[in-house]
Formats: C-alpha cells, sequence, structure tokens
C-alpha cells in the first residue's frame, strides 16, 4: 500500500492552468465543459474548496469543500462534504482512497469540524462515489430519499444539528411534469458535451420535449429538486438518472422503450 501523500497534489489558484483535472483531459470534445470546470474550481477556492489528485496522468482524486458552500441541496453546519471521489483502473487496490479520505479527515479535523457528510447512490449511482466501500471506511448512512439517494455522515462526536437534505430534494421529483427535464452544472468537464449537444439533439429526433436548467449559483444547486447536481435527468417530473451516457443514441433509445 502506497502511503505517502507527497505523490499527491491540492490544486489552487496558483497552479490550476498548468494542471489536470483528472477528467476529459486528453479528449479534445469535451475542451470546453473542461475549461468551465476549471473556471468553476477556480471561483470555488474562495470558498475553501479543496481538489487533491495523484501526480500522474490518472482518475485518482476527490474533492471537498465546507458544507455550506457545496452545490448540493444538503444542510450540514460545521461538516465537510467530499464531493467527486474517484480511483480508477490500475490505481485500484493501491491505498489511494484510504489515503486520500484519511487526508481529508485530518484537514477536517484541524479545522475543527464536526465530520464529513457526503451524497451517494442508495445504490451504486453513476458519477458518484463507492457507497459500499464510504460504509466500510466510518460513514453512517443517516438519511434515505425514496429516488435512490443516501446521505451518509461521518461524525468525530455527537452534534446538536444532524445533517439532512433540504426539502426541496426530499419527493424526488421535479416540479416540471411534463416530457424530459435535465439539471446539470459545471461541476463536471463532461456534462457541456453530453447535455446541451447529445441529449439536445437526440430530443429533437425523437420529438421528445426537453427542458434543460443550467444550475449557475449555489443557492440554486442548494434549492434544487435533486441531490445530483453534476447531472439528473427527470421524465414527467420523475426521476430518472444521474447516468449521462442516457444521452448517447443507443441508451436513450434503450431507455424510451422501457
Amino acid at each position: 500500500m502506497e502511503n505517502s501523500l507527497s505523490q499527491y497534489i491540492t490544486l489552487t489558484e496558483e497552479n490550476i492552468d498548468k494542471e489536470h483535472i483528472c477528467c476529459a483531459f486528453s479528449d479534445k470534445k469535451y475542451a470546453a465543459g473542461y475549461q468551465l470546470k476549471k473556471e468553476w474550481l477556480t471561483k470555488e477556492f474562495a470558498n475553501g474548496y479543496v481538489f487533491r489528485r495523484l501526480d500522474a496522468r490518472a482518475k485518482v482524486f476527490i474533492e471537498y469543500v465546507p458544507a455550506e458552500y457545496a452545490w448540493l441541496p444538503v444542510t450540514a453546519p460545521d461538516y465537510l462534504m467530499i464531493n467527486c471521489f474517484w480511483v480508477s483502473g490500475q490505481y485500484k487496490g493501491r491505498g489511494h482512497g484510504y489515503h486520500l479520505l484519511q487526508s481529508v479527515i485530518e484537514d477536517a479535523k484541524k479545522q475543527q469540524k464536526s465530520g464529513l457528510v457526503t451524497v451517494v447512490g442508495t445504490k451504486k449511482n453513476h458519477f458518484m462515489s463507492d457507497t459500499k466501500w464510504l460504509l466500510k471506511h466510518g460513514f453512517e448512512e443517516i438519511e434515505r430519499l425514496p429516488n435512490g439517494f443516501s446521505l451518509l455522515a461521518m461524525s468525530f462526536h455527537d452534534n446538536d444539528v444532524v445533517p439532512c437534505f433540504n426539502d426541496c430534494a426530499k419527493s424526488g421529483e421535479c416540479a416540471d411534469k411534463q416530457g424530459l427535464v435535465a439539471y446539470y452544472s459545471n461541476r463536471c468537464p463532461y456534462t457541456d458535451y453530453y447535455v446541451n449537444g447529445m441529449l439536445c439533439v437526440l430530443a429533437q429526433e425523437k420529438n421528445i420535449s426537453l427542458k434543460v436548467i443550467k444550475l449557475e449559483t449555489r443557492e440554486q444547486a442548494q434549492a434544487s429538486p435533486t441531490p445530483a447536481t453534476i447531472f439528473s435527468l427527470f421524465y414527467n417530473g420523475k426521476f430518472v438518472t444521474t447516468d449521462l451516457s442516457v444521452c448517447t443514441k443507443a441508451a436513450f433509445e434503450g431507455w424510451g422503450k422501457r
């Protein structure tokens, strides 16, 4: 098991222009979304946002922020919110997940936070952290929504306020009850290409109404009907998926036949 934290890089305003952000860094079709994610990160650094990754051309990274600044419909005062947390391919099983998580725990304790929280799929969801792994490493489920999302917490001590989903996200439905509705943000470099490109074209080809709602501010994200603010698709008001691959022709047609 590798254990030196010196092998990880923490991105800052000073180095983000020359450092990659793990996802979509080598595919030109995601170039616009990649730049949008970098711009989003740069703005969020002022709110204590941390992006830490392996010093390699790999998808091995963790992102976190004080929960009050998280782009999620969650109330968790005095906690750190873990956003994307990913160890991929050949880098699995080498201790990277453990050491990245430990770095967040140490940071939270230095800041005298009450603990960590994160949103996951009750079962594994696309573009969300590994639920089973987190439960094995000190997290507990503290709330579950009917559309398949769970709020996990690692508390360092008993707290007067228990983290919770905001009311806007608890029904599992969105306000628009006709056709497709896609919520997305610049939190991920893939979303711009899939939502504004492929999904819009497919919906037009199939003559299905589509409303795209881009979450432009933290306040909008915290008031959204979905805990998956990277990307969520609804149909006739009901949550469908967090999987961006639904925006591809084969997956979209397969979903439409269900």
